[in-house]
């Protein structure tokens, strides 16, 4: 009955690991590189005015789900003293990620006064009034399905919404100057005003009227922000919405949610002063977002859903920027610097080098001194690899883990800690076979007692892993995960696995009366 057991539990184990095995190669699963073997980017941020203790552990919370949000495996966000550095390991889109981290300024909305291309050649304008505006109004064609109904109000536009705007609009007592500049701007940084259009000189101050551009180079003229990100909660989502892409998110209630939001809407909507374009700015770091026309005068319903000419990549980006673009920090970036691959894969290349070199030693040394039973500490620790490799391979695909050199070198401690097992297992089995047991009885016996001590090591093993990985930031706690899910690893396959294989063998009658382990044994008829 116990031998039918024991090759039950050693079949499942081994049917389990090969399924997985086979599963993560059929789907193409692979363990993802961190940024010391694969290469990436590290961005050192430095933070800029005033600032707190509290209002800088938001931050760095922040810009942690802004990375997340990207798709980066294992990302490291480390605080040092009042240094945030952001390792991007692998990113696809370099500077894509570098654009998101960067947007680490407050999200403001601001009514649109005016839009249009900025005037290269201001010295060609012929002013018809006092106050003259360095942009060349514009009317664009007319868009009809730009806006789609959420159930609440609707908002229309996207990105670079302000080149389907329905109708041409003027700022009082400016003018319009001549024809529009052949070529648009191409940089997104405010140009300087000039003090005589009465325009402010900083883009980032709520309370002044600024020029801002947009990523094409539209222009817009905008007033104090009227609010901030703060009326949006975090739960913005970018998804198909009536065949096109659109972007909902949920407003807070209160006088510093929906009631803002609603005062802000009901002026574009009815066009006033404050709003005459009826378009409302959604600006980052001095960079106009999105600028969507209002279509409703209130907003019942608790959410705002912005549509547009959006493509899936603007819509997704105007999300994140909405859920996550109030920063109670700015930061600017003090340094970037990209990991070379070739660099990584060298990295790769001798840490792997350098881990089958000492399972090789360990290897000689066990099959030295424990002769053919060397060959149940080969086969266990293949299977623990070929199971820590699936579980790897699974956990990059579905929740971005990577695997670095602090987790190359966890691994290889716990490969350390998994011999320990075998040794203590077998090292039992010898002083039982020398006080003229059978090997079979000291199999038996020599596992239950060195059960309790493995357990108890792995158990310990497990334990530090935790307390490393709550305490610690950065490569250890890639060291602490990999030691800790190796440690389990090792008293899974130990106890199926290896308890299994060697109690058959002892059990065997090939086994009976042989030098096993460097000691002879007794046969059963002998006793």
């Amino acid at each position: 009955m116990n031998r039918r057991r024991h090759i039950v539990s050693l079949s499942l184990l081994i049917a389990v690991v090969l399924s997985g095995l086979v599963a993560n190669l059929v789907v193409g699963n692979t363990p993802a590189l961190g940024l010391d073997l694969q290469g990436g980017a590290s961005v050192t941020l430095q933070p800029e005015g005033d600032f707190d203790a509290t209002g800088l552990d938001v931050a760095v919370e922040i810009i942690r789900a802004r990375v997340d949000s990207i798709g980066v495996a294992e990302p490291e966000i480390i605080l040092q003293g009042s240094t945030v550095v952001v390792n991007l390991p692998g990113v696809k889109d370099q500077q894509q990620a570098l654009d998101i981290i960067g947007r680490t300024g407050e999200l403001l909305l601001r009514p649109v006064l005016q839009t249009g291309i900025l005037n290269q050649n201001p010295d060609t304008s012929v002013p018809t009034s006092e106050t003259t505006l360095p942009i060349t109004e514009t009317t664009l064609p007319e868009s009809t399905s730009d806006s789609v109904e959420d159930g609440a109000g609707l908002v229309s536009g996207g990105p670079g919404a302000a080149r389907v705007i329905s109708t041409p609009t003027t700022v009082a007592a400016s003018t319009t100057t001549v024809a529009e500049a052949s070529t648009p701007v191409s940089t997104t940084e405010t140009q300087e005003a000039d003090p005589a259009s009465g325009l402010g000189d900083d883009p980032n101050d709520p309370t002044q009227t600024v020029l801002l551009l947009d990523k094409q180079g539209v222009a817009y003229v905008v007033g104090p922000a009227g609010a901030s990100g703060k009326v949006f909660k975090n739960d913005a989502v970018a998804d198909v919405q009536s065949g096109q892409w659109a972007v909902v998110v949920g407003l807070r209630s209160g006088p510093d949610g929906d009631q803002l939001w609603n005062r802000l809407a009901a002026a574009c909507f009815n066009k006033t002063a404050e709003c005459p374009t009826g378009q409302l700015a959604m600006v980052l770091d001095g960079t106009v977002i999105s600028a969507p026309t209002v279509n409703e005068p209130e907003f019942t319903g608790g959410t705002v859903q912005i549509t547009g000419s959006f493509t899936p990549e603007e819509a997704r980006d105007l999300a994140k920027i909405l859920e996550f673009g109030a920063v109670p920090v700015r930061f600017g970036v003090s340094q970037a610097q990209t990991v070379s691959a070739t660099l990584g894969s060298d990295s790769l290349r001798a840490a792997l080098i350098s881990g089958l070199v000492g399972i090789l030693l360990v290897a000689l040394l066990l099959f030295a001194y424990y002769r053919l039973m060397a060959f149940f500490v080969i086969a266990g620790l293949s299977v623990s690899v070929a199971l820590l490799w699936s579980v790897i391979s699974f956990l990059s695909r579905t929740n971005g883990l990577a695997l670095s050199l602090s987790g190359i070198a966890g691994i290889i401690v716990s490969i350390g800690i998994a011999v320990d097992s075998y040794i203590v297992f077998f090292e039992r089995i010898k002083d039982e076979i020398r006080v003229g047991k059978t090997l079979k009885n000291s199999a038996l016996r020599s596992f239950e007692s060195a059960w309790r001590t493995i357990v108890a090591a792995d158990t310990v093993s497990f334990i530090a892993a935790i307390v490393l990985w709550y305490l610690t930031v950065g490569s250890v706690r890639g060291f602490a995960f990999f030691l800790g899910i190796s440690a389990l690893t090792d008293i899974l396959v130990t106890f199926f696995f290896t308890r299994s294989a060697v109690l058959l063998y002892a059990r065997s009658k090939g086994a009976q009366g042989r030098k096993i382990l460097g000691i002879q044994t007794v046969k059963p008829e002998a006793i």
